[in-house]
């Protein structure tokens, strides 16, 4: 027992040694020859247009979130799927295909959820009370100038 866990330490230590001493070599070894191009901020080859702050729209944020969930989803499907033949043999495959069955379930009432919520939609149409305030606004007279 305690050999082996020499072994995890050693290679532990041999691990950030490693991931250590690569920072170090490269800090010493690569050239310092800072300019105006080199720190630019590189954004996928092209010169950057505009500002770098901007409003960003979150419905983007949404839809990929939803996407990472289903993805996740695949990600623990396959292994349950790969060794599914395998639950049959034993007499289990009721049992892993009810258990799957309630996942897809879950995630179905979450995609329910947000659907519901209507953040799928890609334009959300406005909530009557921000068109009130936007009528509100255009029936009020401009506020006049103050005379100095």
């Amino acid at each position: 027992m305690p050999f082996q866990f020499a072994n995890v330490l050693i290679f532990s230590a041999t691990a950030v040694l490693f991931v250590f001493g690569s920072l170090v070599a490269g800090r010493f070894l690569r050239p310092d020859a800072p300019n105006r191009e080199k720190s630019m901020i590189y954004e996928c080859g092209e010169k950057p247009i505009g500002q770098a702050w901007f409003n960003f729209n979150p419905r983007f944020y949404l839809i990929a979130l939803v996407f990472v969930i289903f993805e996740v989803e695949i990600a623990f499907m396959f292994p349950v799927a790969a060794v599914y033949k395998s639950f049959i043999e034993r007499g289990e495959g009721l049992l892993a295909f009810f258990e799957i069955a309630l996942f897809v379930g879950i995630l179905a009432v979450g995609l329910a959820y947000v659907w519901a919520m209507g953040d799928l939609e890609w334009v959300k149409g406005l909530k009557q009370d921000v068109l009130a305030q936007l009528r509100e606004k255009q029936a009020a007279p401009p506020a006049e100038k103050k005379a100095a």
